[in-house]
């Protein structure tokens, strides 16, 4: 148990009475004796910027990742699995409320303005949801939708919180003997990115992944009230690129420095995975627990190949498949059997739901599917349409078609600043096409990988995609809370459009 260095009189009080006290938030203290448990524990775990093609049950061969592929194996792969938004603030939106995150204005990353924004209070989590089932709540990682009350983890259903509020960290001393260090790295961390216990700045001095690997095993193996819902959110493989020497010396054949250590945070991510599934197995708790595992968005493009969305074109920021759809794993021994294979769609807004339905609680999501029954072969496949927008970027996708509208731009490259982005007008990027769009039609199902856009030769799909696309969007809000800021722009077959995010 962790405590403060100095009790309060009331703690000191519950010490005597109940032989445990806990800091608001803490996530290594709970009271109360350990009770048979019927409904599942769930365990939820996001990586960042995390590339489908450097998993091995994914196909990836660069990077070793045993334990994601036990977790595979043990329950079910999903080939079509996506996010809401191809980057980290607006799909953890979607992932925690199981609501299309452009519904309640979180549309676009924030870029440093969570410090005084965060997420619509008006809208519940899955925190909220399963404690009102009943659940202990505890969220251990990068959060990234607002800083301070009334956005906190703890004020959105949370009862224990250990990690980052900000978008990244360093993971730890760029100078620690053994570190190695690509691309940009900070030299320390300042306020904005402190690692938090409860709502207290905390030193952390252990590589970050690790750390919060340690803390979820603490509050699995100290966990006296059951069931429990984590929430496990890695900042691995995000950027700054480091890594440690534990991980580093499994990659030494990798001479490309950027490749090396991102294999190297990869690493470190699916140890945990392992650590994580061994302390539930040692405490009872495997069986009926359901985890998930996925990622917010695709690997980052400005990596320069160090990370793999393969076969996908595109990358994090990209509506492409690369962007968008992720490694997603699911595992309940208990219910599900091992070793499925899906290829139907599904989506991080599923799991509202599903973990509602898990947990025996009425509540759901209109925009989220219960994928128990058809995991169970009680339904049929959850959709028949995915929809995404981001500002003027939009797509939809169905069971073989997929439409994408990117904005067409004057903008080249001597347009960018020293980030690789465009910088924004005062106000905000605005929301119109002044250049007109460009649509791109892709069957799916003959070329996953995008590859030939296919709008002129079936103008009928494009104008029934497009039209399912405006009856959905037209239940929106046009603006979001916060307007796009970050922009970039790429080349689609030979013509240049911009992407806002």
């Amino acid at each position: 148990m962790k405590l403060p260095a100095t009790a309060s009189v009331l703690c000191i009080a519950v010490l005597l009475t109940s032989g445990g006290c806990s800091e608001p938030g803490d996530i290594a203290a709970h009271a109360g004796p350990r009770a048979p448990n019927q409904l599942p524990n769930i365990v939820l775990v996001l990586a960042d910027d995390l590339g489908i093609g450097d998993v091995g049950a994914y196909g990836g061969e660069t990077i070793a990742t045993p334990h994601l592929d036990k977790l595979a194996a043990s329950g079910v792969r999903f080939s079509n699995g996506y996010v809401s938004h191809p980057v980290c603030s607006p799909s953890r939106a979607g992932l925690i409320t199981g609501t299309y995150q452009q519904r309640h204005g979180w549309e676009f990353n924030p870029a440093g303005r969570d410090l005084e924004h965060g997420m619509s209070v008006e809208v519940p989590t899955l925190a909220d949801m399963l404690s009102a089932a009943g659940y202990d709540t505890a969220m251990i990682g990068k959060w990234h939708l607002g800083h301070n009350t009334p956005h906190h983890p703890l004020d959105r259903g949370f009862d224990h919180y250990f990690g980052i509020l900000a978008g990244g960290s360093l993971y730890i001393d760029p100078q620690y003997p053994g570190v190695e260090n690509a691309g940009r790295v900070a030299p320390k961390r300042d306020q904005r990115i402190s690692v938090y216990r409860g709502r207290r700045a905390v030193h952390v001095e252990e590589y970050l992944t690790d750390a919060f690997t340690d803390e979820a095993e603490a509050y699995i193996r100290e966990a006296r009230q059951a069931p429990f819902f984590l929430y496990l959110s890695y900042t691995a493989p995000h950027t700054p690129l480091q890594a440690t020497k534990p991980y580093l010396d499994r990659y030494r054949h990798i001479t490309d420095p950027a490749e090396r250590v991102y294999a190297a945070m990869v690493s470190a991510l699916d140890d945990g995975i392992g650590r994580l599934r061994r302390v539930l197995r040692e405490t009872g708790y495997l069986d009926n627990t359901l985890i998930v595992f996925l990622s917010d968005n695709g690997c980052a493009g400005y990596l320069r190949g160090a990370c793999s969305n393969a076969p996908y074109a595109g990358y994090k920021r990209y509506h492409q498949e690369g962007g968008i759809r992720v490694p997603f794993l699911l595992s309940w021994p208990r219910r599900l059997a091992a070793g499925q294979v899906r290829h139907e769609m599904i989506s991080s807004l599923d799991l509202m739901n599903t973990f509602a339905a898990a947990a025996a609680h009425t509540g759901s999501s209109a925009d989220g599917k219960n994928l128990l029954p058809w995991l169970t072969g009680e339904a049929p496949a959850p959709h028949q349409y995915l929809y995404w927008r981001s500002g003027p970027t939009s797509a939809v996708r169905n069971e073989r078609w997929k439409l994408i509208r990117y904005n067409r731009t004057p903008f080249t490259a001597a347009d960018l600043d020293p980030t690789g982005r465009l910088p924004a007008p005062p106000n905000g990027w605005p929301i119109d096409s002044p250049h007109g769009q460009m649509a791109l039609l892709y069957d799916l199902k003959a070329d996953p990988g995008e590859t030939q856009n296919m709008a002129r030769r079936f103008p009928d799909e494009v104008e029934h995609l497009s039209q399912a696309h405006r009856a959905w969007a037209d239940l929106l809000p046009e603006r979001a809370l916060l307007p796009p800021i970050r922009s970039t722009i790429a080349d689609m077959h030979g013509e240049t459009v911009q992407l806002l995010f």
